[in-house]
């Protein structure tokens, strides 16, 4: 899908072509070699707290006895019996940290009083699929576990995350619901990762700014490791799910743009054909991360809202008793 200066949305296109021109690679090696960069420059903000928010940290187990870093942002007076948000951060499953999406919790905590769980899950440069996922596994049964302590509702555990965050999210769901040890009320996997074999109009010749077709294909390289170009499990591409059934209800939003368009549009497809509840809009003139690259923009204000008024209703009837 060739994308021209002239179908962004005025607001979106400087910002838009600039972060491009900065971030865009011209080959494989050259995007391996920006991920591994971005690694190194992620370290200044590990450990940043958030102005507003009482932050924490917290070191969780895993199976093979290394642990898992895990961030903790809860309001400066919260009130016992939250609603608990695990989120997992963005960043084609290559690269980020929690910290960098501290906007992200604060407007989900301004909006109704929650507690957001982020873990610094190891990302696919160091070990590729299913790294991540049992990261975000691992952090969504301590949450369960240690509810009382993180004065949350073990009846309210909700997930969500944008962009491979919510390729994480639509894959946990369905992970965790096939695993029966912990049961997801919500979930919110914003414009998600979610489908490594690129066949849609959407993702075919994608020259988007931020993420194109050529980006897509060497994230998903690295994510998959040896399941590329083989028999891909719907644990690490959603998409690949056949069965939709039992999924939590859902929120989901995605621009015009961007190679996971119609990805994210048969996903809800096929959420609803399932029978779950899914809030979805779709912003014309939109690249991927459009809202965090420019948040001001009128559109992201929009889209953000629309997303966070699901969230505050699903606070409000969204239950999952374990």
């Amino acid at each position: 899908m060739k994308v021209t200066y002239q179908m962004i949305d005025k607001q979106l296109r400087v910002k838009g072509f600039l972060y491009d021109l900065l971030t865009r690679s011209s080959s494989e090696e050259n995007f391996i070699k920006a991920m591994e960069s971005r690694k190194k420059q992620m370290k200044r903000y590990v450990g940043k707290d958030a102005d507003g928010l009482a932050c924490s940290e917290e070191w969780i187990a895993r199976a093979d006895g290394s642990k898992i870093r895990v961030r903790i942002y809860k309001p400066l007076n919260p009130k016992p019996n939250l609603p608990g948000v695990l989120w997992l951060h963005g960043g084609g499953y290559a690269m980020g940290v929690p910290e960098l999406f501290a906007d992200t919790y604060k407007r989900l905590i301004e909006a109704s009083d929650c507690v957001v769980v982020a873990p610094d899950y190891r990302l696919s440069i160091e070990e590729p699929y299913p790294a991540a996922l049992d990261d975000s596994y691992d952090t969504l049964l301590w949450m369960k576990n240690h509810a009382k302590e993180l004065g949350i509702r073990d009846d309210q555990l909700m997930v969500g995350g944008e962009s491979a965050g919510g390729g994480l999210t639509a894959a946990l769901t369905l992970y965790a619901r096939d695993k029966g040890e912990v049961k997801i009320s919500f979930q919110m996997p914003l414009y998600p990762m979610i489908d490594d074999r690129m066949i849609t109009e959407s993702s075919i010749n994608n020259n988007a700014p931020l993420w194109n077709s050529d980006s897509n294909r060497w994230a998903w390289k690295l994510y998959l490791g040896e399941f590329f170009g083989n028999a891909v499990p719907a644990y690490a591409a959603a998409a690949r799910a056949t069965e939709y059934q039992g999924l939590p209800p859902t929120v989901t939003f995605v621009g015009d743009l961007e190679p996971f368009r119609d990805e994210t549009i048969q996903y809800v497809r096929k959420l609803r054909e399932a029978g779950v509840s899914v809030d979805f809009e779709m912003y014309k003139g939109c690249y991927h991360g459009f809202d965090i690259i420019n948040p001001k923009a009128e559109v992201s204000k929009k889209a953000t809202s629309f997303f966070i008024g699901a969230f505050v209703y699903a606070v409000e009837h969204y239950f999952a008793e374990q």
